[in-house]
């Protein structure tokens, strides 16, 4: 039973990346479709029922999916990009240099994804690359923070030394011995950023800083929900519930790899 977690959260994703893919080659009906069928429950042929427009809500949830991995994978990606190196960078020099990562990591957390995201609808407009760019920014400070804490413990090793005593370059150092050791942490970091970042998308979506009214996504279909809430509440089921279980899976997948990676934990077990 320890590793339940790490098998829920894999279930949980394979979940929505099915929702995901299968929304790339096929949905029972256009997601983006107005009809006058609105407000239709849960049956045949539409299984989850259609929304205040007439669209089919579960066409509109599989379409959900791939904008919520997408931006999921591609802010965590540009976080992971960013904030490793400059963690790395922290971790293994010393003196004031070493501090001005962890400076920059501090005043980013200032600003949170949905003041970013403001900020940059009010430069350039919401949308969804406007979303990924703000949740990117927002979590570098958390990779940078991990990297650096997980550096600083691998560079007391005596190898790193005997590394250094023996010539080996600095870049070498970092590529041969530090990122692989920091690894596993930095999975289980990115796997917990994955699912925030899938709930900040789904709030950003919902105050309308996310995509547009062309693309469904979940935080969308809930503030869309938020008018028939007496009438047909089971409109905000549906999208609420997709977004708790994808922000569970990762979360699950994040503790999991924890378990499975620490050797402190695998000890105690």
């Amino acid at each position: 039973m320890r590793r339940a977690s790490l098998y829920i959260g894999i279930t949980c994703i394979s979940l929505v990346i099915l929702l995901a893919v299968a929304g790339l080659i096929w949905t029972p009906y256009d997601p983006t479709a107005v009809s006058t069928e609105r407000l239709l429950p849960p049956g045949w042929p539409h299984v989850l029922g259609t929304d205040g427009f007439g669209s089919d809500v579960l066409s509109r949830i599989m379409s959900g999916a791939r904008i919520c991995l997408l931006v999921g994978m591609l802010s965590v990606t540009g976080a992971a990009v960013i904030g490793v190196p400059l963690g790395v960078f922290a971790g293994m020099t010393r003196g004031w240099v070493s501090e001005i990562p962890s400076r920059l990591a501090d005043i980013l957390y200032g600003f949170p994804a949905l003041l970013l995201a403001i900020l940059f609808a009010a430069a350039v407009g919401g949308s969804t690359w406007t979303a990924m760019l703000a949740i990117s920014v927002a979590t570098i400070p958390a990779f940078v923070r991990i990297a650096r804490a997980a550096t600083l413990q691998v560079m007391s090793q005596a190898y790193i030394e005997a590394a250094r005593l023996s010539g080996t370059p600095t870049l070498s150092i970092a590529w041969r011995h530090v990122l692989p050791n920091i690894a596993p942490v930095l999975g289980v970091q990115a796997s917990v950023s994955f699912g925030i970042a899938i709930l900040a998308e789904a709030g950003l979506s919902y105050l309308g800083l996310g995509s547009g009214a062309d693309q469904p996504t979940w935080g969308r279909m809930l503030r869309e929900a938020q008018d028939y809430l007496f009438n047909a509440p089971e409109l905000a089921l549906w999208p609420g519930l997709a977004i708790a279980v994808a922000t569970l899976g990762f979360n699950l997948l994040g503790d999991g790899l924890r378990d499975l990676l620490d050797p402190k934990l695998r000890e105690v077990a």
